[in-house]
């Protein structure tokens, strides 16, 4: 509350406080500061989520809301991508890599007032793995056997198989801890343990959550009271928001033609950090003929990864050869393995059977990206005498029902946002339809090791089978388009996992 002015005691008044309070008044005056920080904060984002409970869909924008403000893990993931403790402070992992023993922090209490305990974690491992689990990541516990309490602070996971990425998967949106009493109502109510309340869901407009007054790490610097999360899904009205102050940070904007125009405002700072958002043309690989291996590796070498990413995404990406990126445990550049040459393309070809070319469709998401890339994409494959049509669809209802589940496609485009997720060649009925046992057996070697120089060496072996095989066509990595206020500090510059996380967000004074 701010001081009424000395102009404000004049006269009688004046003597009625005397000499000595008002010269007292005026010294406070004079050293309080001209204004308080700010404690709220209006963050943008294009996509808004369906539900709210990232252990019940896969769409990456309930975690970009949820996770790390109102749901929290065993264990987190850092902005430098490394494991971190969070609800479990410790652990011991048995050198057979079978046991995994988990020391819990003390005093944790989710919204409702209920406690964070052995209990609770067993309960929302045993949901996540269940017969009955919707977890979009349910894989990750598969290898799970049985879970222990022996007491309120120690739980035990007995694996059936060692599980190199255990550690790590924990850390994801979709392995945090939910409580038995909130479980079946978090997609619309979500509550945690997290620095966050849930407020309210005004659909199609904003989330809005509050400070957890409660919140168990009293090292967290948690500034910001209030927060809203807006929903602005088209690109023009995103800069328009920005530029009026209506939202103070947008961490993602998907206009990056856009981004040089933030660059001369005074009030606002523009940060281009890196992601795990990988541009892939998927193909169908049980169809014809993009079950020759001759013919994806032809299309691969009819596209300029460097032309595709300037018209795009304004020549702001980086081009990749296979399914992981620069930030990944042993990353590899096998752009060189397949690169762009025409010619090649036109003759391997002819050698697969089509010397006068060949005709498909391919189904694009209604995103700019897609799209763009789509249309360079159409205009490459003309030289070689190809012929790709396009069909957009809508993303993600008719895009998932038709290409992700029925694999009712010839050749799609998405950005895989997963991180680490090279695994999904060697999944079972996963829409590439990519088959291949070498491939299968180097991801469960992963798994077999928890060795970071061994992993990261099998990685690379896993890189070189994809950019030969080619089973997607590689294209490249967006980067994350921050824009923001230049007073508001403690945003993830770069993106390790897709999120919004705001417990050391804050205005400066």
């Amino acid at each position: 509350m701010s001081l009424p002015p000395l102009r404000m005691f004049a006269g009688r008044h004046f003597e009625k406080v005397g000499f000595g309070a008002a010269l007292a008044l005026g010294l406070m005056l004079s050293l309080a500061p001209a204004h308080a920080a700010k404690t709220s904060l209006n963050l943008g984002m294009s996509i808004e989520p369906a539900g709210l409970d990232p252990t019940a869909a896969a769409p990456v924008a309930i975690g970009q809301v949820t996770w790390q403000n109102v749901f929290e893990g065993l264990v987190t993931i850092g902005e430098d991508g490394k494991v971190r403790p969070q609800l479990a402070e410790s652990w011991q992992i048995s050198p057979d890599l079978l046991t995994y023993t988990f020391r819990l922090r003390e005093g944790v209490k989710f919204h409702d007032g209920s406690a964070f305990d052995s209990s609770t974690a067993k309960f929302s491992l045993d949901r996540a793995r269940g017969e009955a689990s919707i977890n979009p990541q349910k894989r990750f516990f598969a290898s799970i056997a049985s879970i222990e309490t022996p007491d309120p602070r120690t739980l035990v996971l007995h694996l059936s198989a060692p599980t190199g990425s255990l550690l790590y998967w924990l850390g994801w949106p979709a392995s945090v801890m939910v409580s038995p009493n909130s479980a079946e109502t978090n997609k619309t109510n979500p509550i945690g343990t997290g620095p966050f309340r849930f407020v309210r869901w005004v659909k199609g407009d904003r989330v809005e959550m509050e400070r957890n007054g409660d919140y168990w790490d009293k090292s967290a610097s948690v500034k910001l009271d209030k927060v809203s999360f807006r929903f602005i899904p088209d690109p023009q009205a995103q800069a328009a928001a920005l530029k009026s102050g209506d939202v103070d940070a947008f961490p993602e904007l998907t206009a990056p033609e856009l981004i040089e125009s933030f660059k001369g405002d005074d009030r606002l700072t523009v940060e281009i950090g890196n992601t795990e958002l990988k541009v892939v043309a998927g193909m169908n690989n049980s169809r014809k003929p993009f079950n020759d291996k001759r013919v994806r590796q032809a299309l691969m070498m009819a596209l300029d990864r460097k032309t595709i990413i300037d018209g795009a995404w304004s020549n702001l990406g980086t081009p990749i050869g296979s399914h992981y990126t620069p930030n990944d445990p042993g990353f590899i550049d096998t752009t060189t393995l397949l690169p762009y040459d025409a010619e090649k393309a036109k003759a391997l070809l002819a050698e697969a059977g089509y010397p006068n070319g060949l005709s498909f469709t391919i189904k694009v998401p209604q995103m700019s990206y897609a799209q763009r890339s789509a249309q360079v994409m159409q205009a490459m494959f003309a030289d070689i005498g190809v012929t790709m049509s396009i069909e957009t669809s809508e993303f993600p209802a008719k895009w998932v029902a038709d290409v992700f589940k029925a694999s009712n496609y010839d050749m799609t485009i998405v950005a895989h946002a997963e991180p680490l997720d090279i695994d999904i060649y060697a999944r079972d009925g996963y829409y590439f339809n990519y088959k291949n046992p070498a491939f299968n057996d180097l991801m469960t070697k992963i798994q077999a090791t928890s060795d970071p120089a061994v992993q990261a060496k099998l990685y690379g072996d896993a890189q070189k089978i994809l950019a030969e095989d080619v089973p997607a066509l590689y294209l490249f990595v967006m980067p994350k388009l921050g824009v923001w206020d230049k007073k508001l500090k403690g945003l993830w510059v770069n993106e390790p996992i897709p999120s919004n996380v705001l417990t050391n967000a804050s205005w400066m004074d």
